[in-house]
């Protein structure tokens, strides 16, 4: 199945990393059923490598190669389109190769090199935004995917850090991120409740009761797209752990971010 980021609302929603087990094969065809369900376009996600890990120890991944390969099972068991996350230039041609959509995280949004990279492969790319940039300053990300070929794109929203390790979501963010760059705009719920070192041993904490009210915010305030990582047990999840959305709690929270989204632009036409 093909995917663009042009067919709003959709969700982009898996577990934060690629883990062994049945977790992957249970979130993707609970997502197949909700999109059936709902009627929205999904895009399932997990990391073949999380790069970024507060510890040395932390779980990453399984690698580009054989993530790849769990990704296209993914795909094969529950028919929806898979994105992941690039870090490396080098990664970029061969995780097209196999992913519909690639994704650059927040801490690379700026490095030229990668941008480009992905733009060449053609497919649709999610930039998120830096959590110290405004969001004006994130045309110029896009503007790099777009010179190196790149035409379907999205911007994501993850919050803002604030004082030391917390972040704030500002819901004019979107009007400004649609306004500055021209593309359709993603609220990453889970991240934006992270605590980055507030955790055990200084890993990442959270806030996950506060992901329904910020979705809510979101979908009122403009939002074309919503990102949300899920886990069958989020207290087992190999990364993200408190923020990650309980799998069987998914239907409630996306029908009532729906409705509110829906309502919204009812009151503006």
């Amino acid at each position: 199945m093909a995917w663009s980021f042009g067919r709003a609302p959709f969700l982009i929603a898996g577990p934060c990393v690629i883990e062994p087990g049945d977790v992957l094969p249970r979130v993707a065809e609970t997502l197949a059923r909700l999109g059936a369900s709902r009627g929205i376009p999904i895009c399932f996600k997990a990391s073949f490598d999380k790069a970024n890990r507060a510890r040395l120890g932390a779980a990453r991944g399984p690698g580009l190669d054989e993530g790849l390969r769990a990704l296209e099972r993914v795909r094969a068991v529950s028919g929806l389109p898979v994105l992941t996350d690039i870090h490396e230039a080098a990664q970029a041609a061969p995780t097209a190769a196999v992913a519909d959509a690639l994704q650059i995280p927040a801490f690379l949004c700026r490095q030229t090199d990668l941008l480009t990279a992905a733009g060449r492969t053609g497919r649709p790319v999610n930039v998120k935004k830096g959590q110290w940039l405004q969001p004006e300053a994130m045309a110029g990300a896009l503007e790099k995917v777009r010179a190196a070929g790149g035409a379907d794109l999205a911007v994501t929203e993850r919050g803002t850090f604030f004082g030391y390790g917390d972040l704030v979501v500002d819901m004019r963010s979107f009007a400004r991120l649609r306004e500055s760059t021209g593309a359709p705009v993603v609220f990453d719920a889970t991240h934006a409740v992270q605590q980055p070192g507030r955790g055990v041993d200084g890993a990442s904490g959270g806030a996950r009761e506060h992901i329904p009210a910020l979705l809510a915010a979101a979908a009122v305030a403009g939002a074309d797209g919503f990102f949300l990582e899920t886990h069958p047990d989020p207290a087992r999840a190999l990364s993200d752990a408190a923020t990650q959305w309980p799998l069987d709690q998914l239907d409630a929270l996306l029908g009532r971010t729906l409705d509110l989204w829906s309502r919204a632009r009812d009151a503006h036409d």
